[in-house]
């Protein structure tokens, strides 16, 4: 018979674990659920209204991203320390094909931040039109106010869990009297491309801004420093598939409800969830959902202050020069009295303040530039892991990642048809042409493919750490 201290210890290691993956699961996903709140519209606006045409398009964007998430399933087995696709095009290629990926990182966290705060925007001016006149600076106010709180220290994952929790809530608060909607959609709007499969390939990769932050939890469990191998392991694979449920199920139900209420392309002063909001909830629930998506997409504009200024600070020389494979100058290393990068900080504040401007803090034209880098990020990791399983002989797992790699390429090759995509493509080429040059010039230092995930374990020795807001029980294994 199980001793009573030992049912209560196991229970209290069960509940540790069980608090610390949903705070890990749901702060990772901050940035693939606030890209609900527009992808969506992105993809009707490029199907030119075609409402018939938004459910398959949504429905391809989820098909392909459970192709990566299976795939990541593996990276996150073979690198359960994090790192992400940088580590397994380091391991798979060489350290020099590690910067690829680190600069799309770059690149997407740039982008993130920009079109993050200028949504948070859109959902605040939705509520409250006579704001519009002023978007570009109730966009750029915002990036100052996330940009300051990142001087105080990163703000807690659990903080992000919780904002994902609230726009979870309150997306389903809206979507639930749907139930009770009879009335037919109106007749779909004939857009300006007459095949169907053709105009679904030309909304495909917009709509893939759903994507980003999938490669989010194969970094972030670098942060788990208290859990070993395995439990890092474990983490990182249920948030990738938790994601893919919580992140496909609301796309697929918010789609379903715009096309069966035949709403249309919205006007530049609100946006196609807001129309939604307002069209099946009350004047209550609508104002809870538009605070909760502001929140959420300043949260994932957060996130990405935090990754961003921290992978140049992993790569940055130190002052005495004992740095292993510091590659940067020593200026992006030097942190504050709550360990932030204040000059990468500051970096990123003024490259994603001109991105805002220039592009209007319009989020439908931003995310023009979007998914873009990233899926260069997605194409090394799989052709690395598809490498691994060749070299392995593992051909179910060749096919699998091959089959995803194909998918993120004809994504890579059809944005091409624009020209804000290939901008971002160049941007990401440059900065990672750039830090490989550094690279070179440091004398090709080795353990630089550890960046990424160095940059995310150094968040856990900050004033705020993961398992300080979510800590473990006695009993939770730890190394």
């Amino acid at each position: 018979m199980t001793h009573p201290t030992a049912r209560r210890a196991g229970s209290r290691w069960l509940h540790g674990r069980t608090a610390l993956l949903l705070a890990f699961a749901f702060s990772v996903m901050a940035d693939p659920v606030s890209s609900v709140a527009y992808a969506i519209e992105a993809a009707l606006r490029a199907l030119d209204g075609n409402l018939a045409l938004l459910l398959p398009a949504m429905s391809a964007v989820v098909l392909v991203v459970g192709l990566v998430v299976a795939s990541y399933h593996q990276l996150v087995a073979r690198f359960p320390e994090g790192g992400g696709s940088a580590a397994a095009a380091g391991r798979a290629f060489g350290e020099g094909f590690s910067f690829v990926p680190m600069g799309a990182l770059v690149v997407d966290f740039v982008l993130t931040i920009a079109i993050s705060v200028s949504a948070g925007s859109a959902a605040i001016i939705a509520y409250l039109p006579s704001l519009a006149p002023h978007r570009v600076l109730l966009a750029l106010a915002l990036l100052l106010v996330v940009a300051g709180l990142m001087w105080f220290g990163h703000l807690g994952r659990a903080v992000f869990a919780l904002l994902t929790l609230i726009f979870i809530g309150a997306a389903v608060a809206v979507l639930l009297p749907m139930l009770g909607v009879t009335e037919a959609p109106t007749a779909p709007v004939t857009g300006l491309t007459h095949s169907a499969p053709l105009a679904v390939a030309l909304a495909f990769p917009v709509a893939m801004a759903l994507a980003t932050g999938i490669e989010a939890p194969s970094s972030a469990i670098a942060q788990l420093g208290q859990l070993d191998d395995a439990g890092r392991r474990s983490f990182g694979r249920w948030a990738l598939w938790l994601t893919l449920g919580i992140v496909g199920t609301l796309t697929l139900a918010i789609t379903g409800a715009v096309v069966w209420l035949g709403l249309e392309v919205p006007h530049e002063d609100t946006t196609l969830v807001a129309e939604l909001a307002r069209a099946i909830g009350s004047p209550a629930i609508f104002a809870a959902f538009q605070g909760a998506t502001a929140l959420l997409l300043l949260s994932a504009a957060s996130s990405s202050f935090q990754a961003g200024p921290g992978l140049l600070k992993a790569l940055a020389r130190s002052e005495d020069g004992s740095a292993r494979h510091g590659v940067l100058p020593a200026v992006l290393g030097r942190t504050n009295v709550h360990h932030v990068p204040v000059v990468g900080v500051l970096v990123f504040l003024v490259i994603s303040a001109c991105v805002v401007a220039i592009g209007g803090a319009s989020e439908q034209r931003l995310v023009l530039f979007y998914a873009v880098a990233v899926f260069v990020s997605f194409l090394m990791g799989l052709i690395a892991m598809a490498t691994f399983a060749w070299r392995e002989r593992r051909p179910g797992w060749v096919v699998l990642n091959g089959v995803a790699a194909l998918a993120v390429a004809f994504t890579l090759v059809a944005n091409m048809t624009r020209p804000a995509a290939v901008g971002s493509l160049a941007a990401t080429l440059v900065v990672a042409g750039g830090l490989y040059w550094a690279w070179v010039r440091a004398g090709r230092p080795r353990g630089a493919a550890n960046a990424v995930a160095e940059s995310e374990a150094a968040e856990t020795h900050g004033d705020e750490q993961i398992h300080d807001q979510v800590a473990p029980p006695a009993g939770v294994e730890t190394r």
